[in-house]
């Protein structure tokens, strides 16, 4: 599985020396599910630029966002996830305080139905936004975020369940990071009325972090040494352009209206004033 990156990946990499570490992620949904591509690849690339000798494996089972935090933070089946963060994330979990997306977890386009996609020709206020409904998981940061917002969120215990909330017009949008929507759109498994929105975007600040449990600050100190040296060495930003530069032409977010929200839920620590670590798509102006 995502032999094009890791690939990339090893040939940007240094050689690795003794030392062994075993490190178990969630599964994905499927084979087709692509959205752990790039994490998998950078931890990879962080992983090699350390020179430890590791195994880097998904775990036994599928694990959901959700049901994959809670063994994380008992120390059960997986010991890295990734995941947005929020203060109470924080307080479970050991960040790695480097935002392994640049921040484009922050970045939302939306799905909708085609039988929904003509009132959104509509709105040209945040306020004429707030008065469509949007579907969200129940545990997501992002749904505290637009309820903070002023958004009525629906609200669903998996991430699947959204696309039978979008057919049945109790939402009107499903809001979904510019990092996946792209593969989510691929994979072949959504239903075929679900199609993207191609002229609004949401924009709130926040990161998706490495997470390890609290009482692994070893592992912890590990990836963050490697994320550091391919952020000095530019492999991180290579990896993370020759990931996305697509994904940025055919969302044109550039000629996208985009409206910011606030994010009560961001931790303090959370590296904002360190521009190297976030990236605005190019030509994007974000309404206030």
């Amino acid at each position: 599985m995502y032999i094009g990156l890791l690939a990339w990946v090893m040939l940007h990499a240094g050689p690795a020396q003794a030392a062994l570490w075993s490190i178990t992620y969630p599964r994905p949904l499927s084979e087709n599910d692509m959205r752990a591509e790039y994490p998998v690849a950078l931890l990879t690339l962080a992983l090699e630029k350390t020179g430890v000798k590791y195994s880097l494996l998904p775990s036994e089972r599928i694990l959901l966002q959700g049901k994959a935090l809670r063994r994380l933070k008992e120390n059960r089946e997986v010991n890295v996830v990734w995941s947005m963060t929020d203060v109470q994330r924080e307080r479970d979990l050991l960040p790695i305080r480097i935002p392994i997306a640049k921040g484009l977890i922050g970045w939302r386009v939306f799905l909708t139905t085609k039988n929904q996609l003509a009132q959104f020709s509509q709105i040209n206020s945040k306020s004429g936004l707030r008065a469509m409904t949007p579907v969200q998981g129940e545990e997501w940061p992002d749904t505290k975020i637009l309820q903070a917002n002023g958004f009525n969120v629906f609200t669903v215990p998996e991430y699947e369940e959204a696309m039978g909330i979008l057919q049945t017009r109790q939402a009107s949008f499903f809001p979904r990071s510019v990092i996946e929507v792209i593969s989510e759109l691929e994979s072949g498994t959504l239903p075929a009325d679900i199609v993207l929105e191609k002229r609004l975007a949401l924009y709130y600040p926040t990161a998706m972090y490495f997470f390890v449990n609290r009482g692994n600050p070893t592992l912890a100190r590990l990836i963050e040494t490697g994320l550091q040296r391919a952020i000095e060495d530019g492999s991180f930003d290579a990896l993370f352009e020759s990931t996305y530069q697509e994904t940025f032409k055919r969302l044109e977010l550039d000629k996208r209206q985009i409206f910011m929200l606030d994010n009560p839920a961001l931790p303090e620590e959370t590296p904002l004033e360190d521009k190297a670590l976030w990236h605005q798509p190019r030509g994007t102006n974000v309404n206030r």
